[in-house]
This record gives structure tokens, C-alpha cells and sequence, in this order.
């Protein structure tokens, strides 16, 4: 079906528009990565003076059977996992990435999974893939509200380990790399046994003074596993949310150019098609002009 200039004229016209869209959702990409990148960073220098409270908790042989009763049960029937993604599309293979890496890791372990998803795309994502849900959580959309989403999944990983037999929790998300890059990760959240207290133990002290714990050592103990375990689920929301930006910003700056070449061949043939249109005006134009001259 050959175009027109009426036709190429109204493709231009939404060309423009979905660009105009585009270039909006490009520039709230931008101005969100900075707030969560500049959480994550902030972050990092929390989680690790968490981790060396911890290790200086963990040197004391006192503290011991607050680690060892998480031991109970060293084969789990079923294991926790918290796999975040987006709620969103046009974001390239961002929630495949995630669930992929999720499946393929969970498959690999003996026990049953059992996996909240944070974002209804990663939750249809996993469903697609036969995986056994809990539920879904929405995903924040500010660095204010990854507090309650934290707090929502404590609370329901903690009511399922106290009703079933789900002693394991483990993290998947996307972790930001380097630019629009981003590759998925995975942290095994809990239990807290024996390896981890080992891990913790050997960590070295930036000083030459190392601190004693005063008080009740099981007391510090618990306030800091709490900031441990609130601290690392908020770390994985973080990443996950700047990563999910950055690869919108980065498939809104293919689109934006994708329409810009569009926009250059719809104007390239409009302009010839209307110049085509002129030319046989002008052409009718003389043709009758000789006619009547001939006359």
C-alpha cells in the first residue's frame, strides 16, 4: 500500500509524541538512579561497621549458643527466597535476568523452594516458570518506602519460619556493575550458623585496639543481627531498584534513538513524496498551459 502525505504526516506526529514520552521516562530514570545509587552508598560503609560489631560479638565463645540454637535443623524441607524485579515493563531483560539466575540457583539445591517476589513482573516471570509463590510485594518507589517493604518481609519470613519448616532465606537480585550494566547476585540471608559466626570472626579490625563488648553481650548481639538482616534486605532493594533504573535509561536511550533514524526516514520521504506531488501539479499546470497555447 503505497503512503501519502497525509498518512506519513500522522506517523510523524506519533513518532513525536511517543519521543516526547520517551525522553520523560528517560529523564525520571536519570534522576532516580542518583538517589539509589547514593543509598547503596551510604550503605556500604553501614553494613560494614555492622559486620564488625558482629565480628567483635563473634569472638566471644559466650555468645555461642545464640548461634548454635539457629542449628536445630541442618536439612531444611524448604527453602525462603526473595527474588526482586520490577513492577514496570521497558526495561530490556532486567526481570529475566534475575529470574533466570533464580531458578537455575534454587534448582541446584536439594531442598523445595518456596519464593516471594518483589514486582509483578518478576512474579509473573516466575510463575511462567512453574516456581512455587508465597506472594508478591509491590516495589518501592522512592528510597523512603524500601523501609516498609523490609519491615513486610521480615515479618512474613519470620511468621512461615515459625509455622513450617523454612530455616533458609535467600536474596536475588540485580546488582548495579558498571554503567547501564548490571549482573544478577544472591546472598544467603539466613540461617546464622556456625559458618557465618566463623566468617564474622576472622574479620580484621581497622585499628590496632580491639574493642570488648560491655554488657550483656547477647543484648548487642541481637541489636546487631536485627541491623544485619534490615541492612541487607535493604542493600538488595537498593541495587535492585538502581539497577532497574539504569537499564530503563539505557532502553529508553535505544528507543529515543530508534525514533530519531524513524523520524529522519519519515521526513525524508514525506518531503519527497510531497516534492513528487508538486512536480505533477506543475507538470498539469504547463501541460494545460501548452494545450491552450496550441489552441
Amino acid at each position: 500500500m503505497s503512503e501519502t502525505t497525509a498518512s506519513l504526516r500522522s506517523k510523524i506526529i506519533g513518532a513525536r509524541d511517543i519521543q516526547s514520552v520517551v525522553r520523560t521516562m528517560k529523564a525520571v530514570a536519570a534522576s532516580s538512579i542518583g538517589q539509589y545509587e547514593k543509598s547503596v552508598s551510604a550503605l556500604a560503609d553501614y553494613y560494614r561497621t555492622v559486620e564488625l560489631g558482629l565480628g567483635v560479638c563473634m569472638r566471644e565463645s559466650r555468645l555461642d549458643p545464640l548461634i548454635t540454637e539457629r542449628q536445630k535443623q541442618t536439612v531444611p524441607s524448604a527453602i525462603g527466597a526473595v527474588v526482586f524485579g520490577s513492577n514496570q515493563g521497558l526495561v530490556g531483560r532486567f526481570n529475566d535476568v534475575v529470574a533466570d539466575y533464580a531458578i537455575n540457583t534454587l534448582a541446584a539445591l536439594t531442598a523445595k523452594p518456596a519464593i516471594w517476589a518483589v514486582g509483578d513482573r518478576v512474579h509473573a516471570r516466575m510463575t511462567d516458570a512453574g516456581m512455587p509463590l508465597l506472594g508478591v510485594f509491590t516495589v518501592p518507589h522512592s528510597v523512603k518506602a524500601i523501609t516498609p517493604l523490609v519491615g513486610q518481609i521480615l515479618m512474613e519470613s519470620e511468621a512461615h519460619r515459625s509455622r513450617t519448616e523454612i530455616v533458609e532465606l535467600h536474596l536475588f537480585y540485580n546488582r548495579p556493575t558498571s554503567g547501564p550494566v548490571y549482573a544478577p547476585v544472591s546472598q544467603r540471608l539466613l540461617p546464622l550458623d556456625e559458618n557465618w559466626r566463623r566468617n564474622l570472626a576472622v574479620l580484621d579490625w581497622p585499628t590496632g585496639n580491639l574493642p570488648e563488648v560491655i554488657g550483656n553481650g547477647n543484648t548487642t548481639l541481637r541489636a546487631l543481627i536485627r541491623e544485619y538482616l534490615f541492612v541487607s534486605l535493604f542493600r538488595a532493594c537498593a541495587e535492585s531498584l538502581a539497577s532497574e533504573n539504569a537499564s530503563r535509561l539505557a532502553a529508553m536511550q535505544r528507543a529515543d534513538k530508534n525514533i530519531d533514524e524513524l523520524l529522519v526516514n519519515l521526513n525524508r520521504t514525506y518531503h519527497r513524496l510531497r516534492q513528487s506531488g508538486i512536480d505533477e501539479e506543475l507538470f498539469d499546470v504547463i501541460s494545460g498551459f501548452e494545450a491552450l497555447s496550441l489552441k
